[in-house]
Formats: C-alpha cells, sequence, structure tokens
C-alpha cells in the first residue's frame, strides 16, 4: 500500500528529499509522473490507466504535503521502511488504507518507475 500524509503535517518538509520515487511534494505543487522516475512521453500505468508521464497532475493537497499514490512503493527496492516515516516528527506519514498492495506489487511498481 502507499503511504498517505495526514492532516497532521506540519509542512516541515523532511519527508520530500528521502523519497527515492520522488513521490512526496509540497501542498498545492502541481506533479509529474517523469520527476524522478525513468518513465516519459505516454505509459500505461501498473492499473491500466494511461496516461502523459510529463503533464503535469493536480495536487493531491493544497493545504499540506501530499504523496502521489502511483509514484509510491513505501521505499521497497530501496529502504527497510518507509523513509518518509521514518523522518517525521509527528508521524503523520501513515499506510494509505485506499491503496493497499502487497510487497510483490510494490516492488513490480519500483521496477516500472525506474526501469
Amino acid at each position: 500500500m502507499a503511504i498517505i500524509i495526514t492532516d497532521e503535517c506540519i509542512n516541515c518538509g523532511a519527508c520530500e528529499p528521502e523519497c527515492p520515487n520522488t513521490a512526496i511534494y509540497e501542498g498545492a505543487v502541481d506533479w509529474k509522473y517523469s520527476e524522478g522516475t525513468s518513465l516519459e512521453g505516454n505509459i500505461k500505468l501498473p492499473n491500466g490507466e494511461a496516461v502523459d508521464a510529463d503533464i503535469t497532475q493536480e495536487p493531491v493537497s493544497d493545504e499540506f504535503y501530499f504523496i502521489a499514490p502511483d509514484k509510491c512503493t513505501e521505499c521497497v527496492g530501496f529502504h527497510e521502511e518507509p523513509q518518509c516515516a521514518a523522518v517525521c516528527p509527528v508521524d503523520c506519514c501513515i499506510p494509505d488504507d485506499a491503496h493497499v498492495e502487497t510487497e510483490a506489487a510494490l516492488l513490480d511498481k519500483q521496477k516500472f518507475l525506474h526501469n
């Protein structure tokens, strides 16, 4: 499953540089699938959705840092634990029950993002 940043976020930004997938963004900031990944041009996401990796996407939150769930691998393939949660001073980086994935699926996503 992906990680989500709750509304308890204090906008300290400690999590953003720790993400190996560049999946964490400051509130109200547009994002792209291509940022911090090897994705470019027209792609088909693991969930089957077709997107242009270079087109900006709407922010998930306008108020606090957020994680783009399609880019979050819970650091599988990089680290033993999600780095955002490890560095968060207020413990607001938690598992996202709306985006449950197996460890195998997360590893497949990591390989997809960084082929």
